[in-house]
């Protein structure tokens, strides 16, 4: 995790600099960092909130761009089932993309004895940690730094090579790339939707469509057959 920490670290800066040039006041840009910790999610709400956009509006965008963590925490799941529940929850708060990524790169599946599930556990709180110090850290100094930090830096540009590089570790497969590529298309088609509403539409276009390709019968022939 530490040689993608100044990419989050930039990242959770930008998102600090860009909640105080929203209009959010120094306590609820700190609050937001601490507490929501999501940066996909932040960024999405931030201009809505800046927008008047409706409540159910603002929830429902950070819901949709949030729906990816069910996705890990289903797959997790047999890693953490045998932690007492506050540490499940804790656990939970923790996981972020870039340390889900490397955690399932690393192992495949859950370890069979106590010595294992321990190793796995540490790997995973170590990459937890320094995930969350390298983005609340900056995210809080951006905070504090915001008036002082031009928005013609560009450093939005961050967020988004951060997010390309979980799109490319993440599209492992063909019906991944295919939802990739429609979500993408449906984004821009709908750009011109009001309040960041392309978000939603892109969402629901690559779900709906992912969902149909997998009902398909397969042509190719089966194991056994073979």
């Amino acid at each position: 995790m530490l040689s993608v920490a100044p990419g989050i670290a930039a990242w959770g800066l930008m998102t600090g600099v860009a909640m105080v040039k929203s209009g959010m006041t120094t306590v609820e840009a700190l609050a937001m960092s601490l507490l929501v910790f999501a940066g996909s999610s932040q960024l999405a709400a931030i201009p809505l909130l800046l927008a008047g956009a409706p409540m159910w509006i603002i929830l429902a965008t950070a819901f949709c761009v949030n729906l990816r963590f069910v996705v890990f925490s289903a797959h997790m799941r047999p890693f953490v089932m045998h932690l007492p529940r506050w540490q499940r929850l804790v656990t939970g708060y923790f996981t972020a993309d870039l340390t889900y990524v490397l955690f399932v790169k690393r192992f495949a599946k859950p370890a069979e004895d106590e010595e294992g599930r321990a190793a796995q556990m540490a790997y995973l709180a170590g990459n937890g940690g320094i995930n969350w110090f390298s983005w609340v850290s900056f995210s809080v100094l951006g905070v504090v730094l915001a008036n002082f930090i031009p928005t013609a830096w560009g450093l939005g540009f961050a967020g988004v090579l951060a997010l390309s590089g979980i799109l490319c570790s993440l599209a492992t497969s063909r019906l991944r790339w295919v939802s990739a590529g429609v979500a993408g298309t449906a984004a821009v088609a709908a750009f011109a939707l009001p309040l960041k509403l392309n978000i939603l539409v892109a969402i629901a276009a690559a779900v709906a469509l992912c969902l149909l390709l997998e009902k398909l019968p397969s042509q190719a022939p089966s194991v056994e057959r073979t």
